[in-house]
């Protein structure tokens, strides 16, 4: 219950319906009881909680019973006393007790809880005595009652109960109000106005009252009495309010600060002309002193510089004040403001001179200077350190937070960077500087060095300055110690030094480092830099084997062997990257986590090995592992779903078709043929289910494998074995089968006619015909040439060359040679504008045909060849057709008459006399043949009745090429 509580209308009551029962004697002796029990308490045991309620309690009857006569009044001063005092011994025996070895496992809310206990007790005590009032004989009645209340305010306001706190010091500011302050004459009433007024002001400050805080150390100043130690309370009061507000470095709050440490300032100064001693006056102009630098700082945290410099120079003119680490601070930290940078130079060298400087003064003078000065103050940091160093006792930490500081906490700004970190760089590797990390105390110190330094040097390696990183990172490992415990730091710190050195083309020196990373630590890293490096060398046969050694280490991963391909590629050192892939591709069978999928290791491998002349059979080993992987997996699963997996499928069969033709091109028919039917397998899967679009390029990819496999023999002059003919035949099967579901599944327009079905047709016919002619399938053979007689792509100039085909070479069929060209002839003479000398070309040979189907020279099938013959050459132009054709058929035809003519076969005779006449009729240039032929014929008669009567008739010769075309 709280002191303005007790006197509530409901206790008023409840106490008058009870004064007719009690009686002070009753109330003074319950108290008196529980009085004893406290005197009687043990420091060791806790205070029981009942003892402060029952004495409040018994309290407030009493009161109700006020006024006493002088016989009472005395019994309850002395029983307020007893209280007190018994509090005053228990509080000091806890005290005792707390700096006792065996008290620190006490807790400190137990200790709090005790203090409460002791400040309620110490409250009754107060209130006692005021309930008593003024007793004749005690002198000063009223300001013993205030000291209780100012000193139990003082216990609420150390437990930071501040209504409390401020209910005791009102009460005694009432109790001392009453007295008249000019007879006041006693030092200790004097006293305490001025405390009661200072704890007052101290509670109301806690409250964020500061107006009322402010106004009572105001009131105060009535209290002084001319005394300089009045005067340095007060003035201690309001220097602590002035640093409490600029501590919390509000803007709006600097002024009033600065107000009130000028109040301090002032009171100090008139206490000066009251000190008497000398001690007094020494002690108050070190207050002063020290109150005018915090209205330096006031000034400097304003910006008001040049009231810092006035204050500076009022210090220095003191007494000894010159030596006094703050003031050349201030006085740098001023001039930096007004950007007179000289000064504040000579200032921050002048510290050098300051044997007895804390180091943390000199070290935020440091950082301040470098701050405003940036890079170009950082050489005068260095020299001003270094000074330090060796006048000052200086700390690692402090080397550690100006290094900091030097180099800043981004080394990547360019120019102003790297001259910070080359500063920073000649700090840390002076020897002095080195030895203060030495020993197994600084070892914290020195980790937070080498931090420093290392993310300063990646900073700059980030930023491409890798001269300067290197530098950094050298610094760096002068803080790493030779033990076991960092040989892990040194190793890594020797790979970033590769690194650095691997970036400025310094191969030989990034050699040697990784060498010696490898002597600490082996490990994956180290292998792959020693890579890079022999990258960078052209030494392609170590790249190669570092690549077997990355393979080997305990903490390899995939990731490395990806890494290794990107840079042989941008190295042009193919050939690693292939091994690098090669290698990357064993372990995509494993299942692991993979840098990359197995359909891009083997396209990535593809795409490198295509870039080179001769990787030909490399490259169909690769492709034919995709299709293979492909079947085995499934295509969605392997190239993947979606269009992913369609680029992906697409990539392969195209290139496996490019690489054929390219094959082709370059005469290299065995690796063509492979390609193709590769090509053929990869567009024959099913993507997304998909396979009919694609039945085109399977069977041109067919055709043209067979093709290219017929050619390669007659290159290589090596015959097809029986197993190769076997898988030919089954090839041309597939592509036949797709033929016939292509021209009655799809409905072509002419344009795709012309393209398709004229070429891929016609090459099928041919492979078709060549591979059943091994087999002497004499039947298929016609059959194949009939169907692509009959179908669209069937045209004179390729049924010439089937026929041409069929008709020599040691797999001839001239059954086939026989109709082909027949049906050849028929449709070149059926055209508008006949190509005659493809017909000429075709009559000659159907008459070559005929003979040795025949074996009979005037066997009608010739003859009717001649016949056609005369019929075509009937009614053209002079050279229409061809001349040397025309003279071949007439001389043959009347060269066919001269056998009949010996033998007397008369009639034989005169036919093909008689086509050979005609013949050289329509031939130009045969005009003196066709004179003795006629000459001939005339006197065939007379040469036949002279051959009855027995002699021989010569018939005329006419000498025939033997190949006109």
């Amino acid at each position: 219950m709280r002191i303005d509580e007790i006197s509530t209308p409901d206790l008023l009551q409840n106490h008058h319906e009870s004064q007719s029962e009690l009686h002070p004697n009753l109330l003074l002796s319950q108290i008196e009881s529980s009085i004893k029990q406290v005197e009687n308490l043990s420091p060791e045991k806790p205070l029981p909680d009942t003892i402060s309620d029952d004495l409040r309690r018994n309290l407030n009857q009493l009161s109700q019973l006020a006024p006493f006569p002088d016989s009472v009044k005395l019994l309850v001063w002395k029983l307020s006393y007893r209280l007190w005092n018994a509090c005053v011994d228990l509080s000091n025996a806890a005290s005792i007790r707390s700096r006792s070895p065996s008290s620190s496992s006490s807790s400190s809310t137990s200790r709090s809880v005790l203090a409460e206990e002791h400040a309620k007790l110490r409250h009754v005590a107060a209130d006692l005595l005021a309930v008593a009032g003024g007793i004749a004989g005690v002198p000063s009645p009223h300001v013993k009652s205030a000291s209780f209340y100012h000193k139990t305010g003082l216990l609420w306001h150390e437990l930071r109960k501040f209504e409390l706190a401020s209910t005791c010091f009102e009460r005694a500011t009432d109790l001392v109000s009453k007295l008249d302050a000019s007879a006041i004459s006693g030092a200790e009433e004097r006293k305490l106005l001025l405390d009661l007024s200072i704890a007052r002001s101290r509670t109301a400050w806690e409250v964020s009252d500061r107006n009322l805080a402010v106004t009572l150390l105001n009131r105060a100043k009535g209290f002084l009495f001319g005394s300089p130690e009045y005067h340095k309370a007060l003035a201690g009061q309001y220097l602590v309010f002035g640093k409490s507000v600029l501590s919390k470095s509000e803007t709006s709050g600097l002024n009033e600060g600065l107000r009130l440490m000028n109040e301090a300032l002032d009171l100090y100064e008139k206490g000066l002309c009251g000190a008497r001693t000398r001690d007094d006056r020494l002690e108050l102009e070190e207050l002063k002193s020290k109150t005018l630098r915090f209205i330096s700082a006031a000034h400097l945290q304003m910006g008001e510089f040049e009231s810092v410099i006035k204050c500076v120079k009022v210090l220095r003119d003191g007494a000894n004040e010159d030596r006094h680490p703050s003031l050349p601070v201030l006085a740098m930290k001023a001039w930096l403001g007004l950007q007179k940078y000289a000064e504040a130079e000579k200032e921050l060298r002048g510290l050098v001179m300051n044997e007895g400087i804390p180091e943390v003064v000199w070290i935020s003078a440091l950082e301040t200077y470098f701050e405003a000065a940036g890079t170009a103050g950082a050489e005068t940091a260095k020299e001003v350190f270094l000074g330090l160093l060796g006048r000052c006792h200086i700390s690692a930490s402090a080397t550690v937070r100006l290094a900091h500081r030097v180099v800043g906490s981004d080394c990547s700004g360019g120019e102003g960077a790297k001259v910070r970190a080359k500063v920073a760089a000649e700090l840390v590797s002076d020897e002095r500087v080195i030895a203060l990390f030495s020993g197994e105390a600084s070892a914290k110190q020195r980790a937070a060095m080498h931090a420093v330094l290392w993310n300063c040097a990646a900073d700059l390696f980030l930023s491409k300055d890798y001269k300067v990183s290197a530098e950094m990172f050298e610094k760096s490992m002068l803080y790493v110690p030779y033990d076991m415990e960092n040989r892990a730091l040194r190793a890594k710190g020797y790979r970033v030094l590769c690194l650095c050195h691997l970036c400025l083309s310094r191969l030989d020196h990034a050699l040697e480092y990784i060498n010696e990373a490898e002597k600490l630590e082996p490990n994956i890293t180290s292998v792959f830099l020693k890579f890079k490096i022999y990258l960078q060398k052209n030494d392609q046969s170590s790249a190669i084997n570092q690549i077997q050694a990355m393979t080997d280490c305990l903490d390899f991963s995939p990731d490395f062997l990806s890494a290794s391909t990107h840079e042989a590629i941008a190295c042009h050192a193919l050939p690693v990257a292939v091994t690098a892939l090669s290698n990357l591709l064993n372990y995509c069978v494993t299942g692991k986590s993979m840098p990359a999928t197995e359909v891009v290791v083997l396209r990535s491998l593809v795409a490198i090995l295509s870039q080179e002349p001769g990787n030909g059979l490399e490259v169909l080993k690769y492709v034919k592992r995709a299709f293979n992987r492909a079947a085995e997996l499934g295509p969605d699963c392997f190239f993947g779903k979606g269009e992913i997996g369609r680029r992906e499928w697409n990539w392969f069969a195209v290139s496996s078709w490019n690489f054929g033709i390219k094959s082709g091109k370059q005469m290299n028919f065995r690796l063509c043929a492979e390609f193709l039917r590769l090509a053929s397998e990869l567009y024959g899967l099913p993507i997304d289910g998909q396979a009919e679009e694609n039945k085109i390029m399977v069977c041109k990819s067919l055709i043209l494998s067979v093709t290219s496999l017929i050619a390669s023999e007659n290159q290589q002059k090596v015959a097809l074995t029986d197993t190769e003919v076997k898988q030919t035949l089954e090839l041309l099967d597939r592509a036949g089968k797709l033929l016939k579901s292509i021209s009655t599944g799809t409905p072509f327009d002419d344009d795709q006619v012309n393209s398709f079905e004229t070429d891929l047709f016609f090459m099928y016919t041919l492979c078709a015909y060549d591979i059943q002619g091994r087999l002497n399938d004499l039947e298929s053979q016609l059959l194949v040439v009939k169907n692509f007689a009959s179908s669209k792509a069937c045209n004179p100039k390729y049924l010439l060359q089937i026929g041409l085909n069929a008709s020599q070479g040691p797999r001839h069929n001239r059954e086939v040679a026989y109709f082909v060209l027949n049906e050849c002839l028929s449709a070149l003479l059926s055209s508008p504008l006949p190509e005659y000398q493809s017909v000429a070309l075709i009559v000659r040979k159907l008459i070559a045909i005929a003979n040795i189907r025949r074996g009979e020279a005037d066997d009608d099938a010739v003859y009717g060849m001649y016949k056609q013959a005369y019929r075509i050459m009937v009614g053209l132009k002079d050279g229409e057709y061809p001349v040397e054709e025309g003279k071949w058929l007439a001389m043959t035809a009347w060269n066919r008459a001269a056998l009949p003519v010996r033998l007397g076969q008369i009639d034989v005779a005169k036919k093909w006399m008689s086509v050979g006449l005609g013949l050289a009729t329509h031939v130009p240039g045969m005009e003196s043949y066709r004179a003795s032929m006629e000459d001939f014929v005339n006197g065939c008669e007379k040469e036949l009745c002279v051959q009855n009567t027995g002699r021989e008739t010569n018939m005329p010769q006419l000498a025939v090429a033997s190949d006109a075309q």
